[in-house]
């Protein structure tokens, strides 16, 4: 009995021994991977729930060996402030717009929202289908892998009265993104700026800092700033663009036998939000439409004059901004159905 006690004590203190000796790889195989992923999207809005499905899709497949923490409501920053984070290793991932986030990491990402070019929803998948392979080379140049592209909706002017005029909106006081590249040219055009992070938007609505901005209707109602600025200018000028991006080191840590399956589900999630979107959007049009929010419609010369406005920006985007051959494309898909 003796004998056979000292050889169970012996194997005991092997194990954690052999464990040691092995080095911290089976330790650190042991532990689960934890990718923290920050958006500004409000808590419980349809970005949100749609990224908890995803962090639970995540979890179940790769039986809890990736976890997929999402931080939401800007309580990790502004998007800026998120690239960087990422950047220097404190977050792993962001759900990100084109025109805030991602344009920190390549500009490019601007060729999707190019003002008055795509005129409809058709043209507009055109221009991604187009679009995306390319910026995902590009962004994977820098670091970034894309989980999926979606879509915000069609950014509109919010006003504070009820003249849709361009001339009318330069009078405005307009919050613009700070470090937006593309303040300068609506600067040049006429229109007050003032730069914000887009956190700070509410409060200075509350303050009258700004009376006006320009986003999607979805983010107007799930951010609340649509109680201050009581009339929609019905012109859909852009579609406002975004993308799921992890840093290429912490998508390299995952075992490769789960990172096709997690990245075919970051994909299914993304085209699901993405036939979402139009009828969300309707959806947030008609809700505050029933809390006073009043839509008005330019007349056909004030659309005109709207074009022509945004238009004389292509030339310091195209190239300086967007590289020419993805400007240049993006016109061409855009017009190809037409």
């Amino acid at each position: 009995m003796t004998g056979i006690r000292g050889r169970t004590t012996s194997i005991l203190l092997a194990i954690p021994l052999a464990v040691v000796l092995a080095g911290p790889s089976v330790i650190l195989a042991q532990r689960p991977i934890t990718v923290k992923l920050a958006t500004l999207a409000p808590n419980g809005s349809p970005w949100h729930e749609i990224l908890k499905d995803m962090a639970a899709r995540w979890s179940e497949t790769s039986d809890g060996r990736v976890v997929l923490r999402i931080y939401p409501d800007g309580v990790a920053g502004d998007e800026p402030d998120v690239v960087r984070k990422i950047r220097i290793g404190q977050l792993q991932a962001g759900s990100l717009t084109n025109a805030g986030g991602l344009a920190r990491i390549d500009p490019a990402v601007y060729a999707l929202s190019i003002p008055m070019n795509a005129n409809t929803w058709e043209a507009h998948l055109r221009v991604r289908a187009a679009l995306e392979p390319r910026l995902e080379e590009r962004l994977a140049e820098k670091g970034f892998v894309v989980l999926n592209w979606g879509d915000v909706g069609w950014a509109r002017f919010f006003v504070p009265g009820p003249d849709p005029s361009v001339e009318t909106i330069k009078r405005y006081k307009m919050f613009s993104q700070a470090g937006d590249p593309t303040a300068e040219l609506w600067q040049r055009a006429g229109f007050r700026l003032v730069p914000l992070a887009v956190t700070d938007v509410l409060p200075s609505l509350q303050t009258k800092l700004i009376d006006c901005y320009s986003t999607t209707p979805l983010v107007a109602l799930s951010s609340q700033w649509f109680a201050f600025t009581p009339y929609m200018v019905e012109m859909p000028w852009a579609p406002l663009s975004g993308a799921t991006i992890i840093d290429r080191r912490a998508w390299e840590q995952i075992p490769e036998d789960l990172r096709g399956r997690l990245m075919e589900i970051a994909r299914e999630i993304g085209d699901r939000l993405q036939t979402e979107v139009l009828r969300l959007e309707e959806e947030a049009i008609k809700a505050m439409q029933e809390r006073g929010m009043k839509i008005i419609h330019p007349t056909a010369a004030q659309q005109s004059e709207w074009r022509e406005a945004l238009k004389a920006g292509y030339p310091q985007i195209r190239g300086p901004l967007i590289p020419i051959d993805l400007f240049d494309l993006a016109l061409q898909a855009a017009g190809a159905g037409r």
